[in-house]
């Protein structure tokens, strides 16, 4: 965290008044008294980067204690740009698995940006234990009207364990589930679904799964794509189809194995940019990711051949498909055990269908307003008995039961557009009773978007947006409780001169977790201006973040994103 502040203070004396984004988000809860080696991995100007990653050669530190014994490992990862640019994903992918999906918020000129994100990747030790190659991913575009160049720089920490910091727990083995691509990000990019095969240790006892997704393209407002049997009611250009319900399956040898229900993430040229300056969406910094407890399929996946994997996403129509595209990919943290000898068992329960359970209603009055609801279930129960080589019986049950809501208005000649969508659910495995994956989440949405023009060159957007999370991604995991609720609303308005527009953000932000870190946040921003800002908890830095603004009236990107598939602006 000290380069972090170092460079913040260097970059902020350098350039003024800066406009600082961030996410909201907890510190890392590292242990700040132990022993600390920083080095940088990559530095890269992204400029015309289309098909172009940053390669960089990784070798473990070996001052800060014996390799693969440390407290914590997190990555720094601070960008600038100046000028105008579309928001760009990032894609971090190291030993072929990715370890974190990140997007650029949109530049301003003048003095421009910064941002900083500090990723806690402890969970990953088993792959920064040994060299290997680490792969940004971050395609950037230069043309006229867009001339933002991203400037990058990554460092990792690593904190060195003690008798009062133990080291970290921590799989075995990480298995990825990626294209194995050795020079650009190692997602993929669904429809089709993506396979490959998969071979375990004989040996193994368990196996808890970690899934990356996100709707990109036709699908980034995925959420307000309409269903098919309303779209023809609809005018040309203000919605796409294949519905509003999306489900991320994977797939074993091609059974249903575990599914997630994808939280909004909304990126920072999403609807309303004016909306995201300083504070981005929550989420699109740090992508949150998906977790699932494959333990129960062991009996199956120990026979020494390869099995199948499948990671798809799908819809509530009637085929199930979607457009184009999901970035897809996923890992495999497998723990074995100490004896050699193959792990036996069987699957003695399992309940689960090919796709989740859907209905899909919707009426058109006679003002033309079209009012869609589109609702979902899913129930998954898997349990079985694994018997080690070593003799240690393991029962292990895993369910998930979730629901999702999606009601769409569109009104006085579609220059009303609202969505109200609902996603939740209890996620829960057991080995002998213990919990070793728990996920009870809430991701409620409401997006309201008003044309102030026909045309919508001018247009208000409000966003209502949440993240709860009760989270046990896996046992080598403290469990945790995420709160977050974010309001904002953006103006934009398009004209000969330039586009301007003005945006507010307020976030109510708390996090806790089982070994006893806390870390709350209140914080607003008006016309990029930060107003309110209070932290507390024993996560929260010693200093706050002070106010650094922009002029109210601010020049926009050249163009905002809208659902339909709609651009505007010049």
């Amino acid at each position: 965290m000290l380069v972090a502040l170092l460079l913040f203070c260097v970059v902020r004396l350098a350039l003024g008044t800066v406009l600082v984004d961030f996410q909201v988000a907890q510190p890392p809860p590292v242990p700040q008294d132990a022993r600390q080696c920083t080095f940088q991995i990559l530095q890269r100007d992204f400029a015309f980067s289309f098909g172009s990653s940053e390669v960089a050669q990784f070798t473990p530190p070996s001052d800060c204690g014996p390799i693969g014994s440390w407290a914590a490992i997190t990555l720094n990862f601070t960008v600038t740009s100046n000028g105008t640019q579309f928001d760009r994903l990032g894609i971090f992918t190291f030993q072929n698995v990715e370890i974190w999906r990140t997007s650029t918020p949109e530049p301003t000129r003048g003095d421009g940006i910064i941002w900083t994100y500090i990723k806690d990747v402890t969970r990953y030790t088993p792959l920064f234990a040994k060299p290997g190659t680490f792969i940004l991913q971050l395609d950037n575009l230069i043309q006229p009207g867009l001339d933002g160049i991203y400037s990058t720089t990554l460092h990792a920490t690593f904190y060195a364990s003690s008798s009062k910091r133990p080291p970290a727990k921590k799989a075995d083995l990480i298995v990825p589930l990626s294209t194995f691509a050795n020079n650009t990000g190692n997602d993929a990019s669904v429809p089709p679904g993506f396979s490959l095969n998969v071979t375990l240790p004989r040996n193994t006892v368990s196996v808890f799964a970690e899934l990356y997704a996100s709707g990109n393209g036709a699908e980034e407002f995925w959420y307000f794509n309409a269903a098919n049997q309303f779209l023809p009611r609809l005018p040309s250009g203000t919605a796409l189809g294949q519905g509003p319900f999306r489900e991320v399956r994977l797939l074993i040898d091609d059974k249903i194995a575990g599914v997630a229900f994808p939280y909004a993430t909304i990126f920072t040229g999403g609807i309303a940019p004016t909306a995201w300056r300083p504070i981005s969406s929550y989420g699109a910094l740090d992508l949150p990711t998906y977790f699932l407890d494959l333990s129960p399929f062991v009996p199956v996946l120990v026979d020494g051949r390869p099995h199948e994997f499948t990671i798809d996403v799908a819809s509530a129509e009637d085929d199930h498909a979607i457009l184009q595209n999901w970035f897809v990919s996923g890992l495999l943290q497998v723990n074995t055990d100490v004896s050699p000898k193959p792990t036996t068992g069987r699957i003695t329960s399992y309940a689960a269908q090919p796709f989740a359970s859907t209905a899909t209603t919707g009426s058109v009055d006679d003002s033309g307003d079209v009012n869609i609801t589109v609702k979902a279930t899913r129930r998954i129960h898997v349990e079985a008995d694994i018997v080690s080589g070593s003799g240690k019986r393991t029962h292990a049950i895993w369910s998930q039961d979730l629901r999702y809501s999606n009601v769409q208005n569109y009104l006085k000649n579609t220059t009303i557009q609202n969505v109200v969508q609902a996603a939740s659910g209890t996620v829960l495995s057991l080995h002998n009773g213990v919990p070793s994956v728990v996920d009870t989440f809430s991701y409620p949405l409401n997006i309201n978007i008003t044309l102030l023009t026909p045309n919508g060159g001018s247009f208000v957007a409000s966003f209502d947006h949440s993240y709860d999370r009760d989270l046990l991604p896996f046992p080598a995991v403290s469990r945790s409780t995420t709160e977050e609720r974010q309001l904002a609303v953006g103006f934009f308005n398009v004209a000969p001169t330039g586009n301007t527009g003005n945006g507010t953000n307020s976030n109510v932000f708390c996090y806790s977790d089982s070994a006893g870190n806390t870390y709350r946040r209140r914080v607003n921003a008006v016309l990029n201006n930060i107003t309110l800002d209070v932290q507390s908890g024993t996560l929260a830095p010693d200093a706050q973040r002070d106010s650094m603004g922009s002029p109210p009236a601010v020049v926009g990107p050249t163009r905002a994103r809208l659902p339909g598939g709609r651009v505007i602006g010049l």
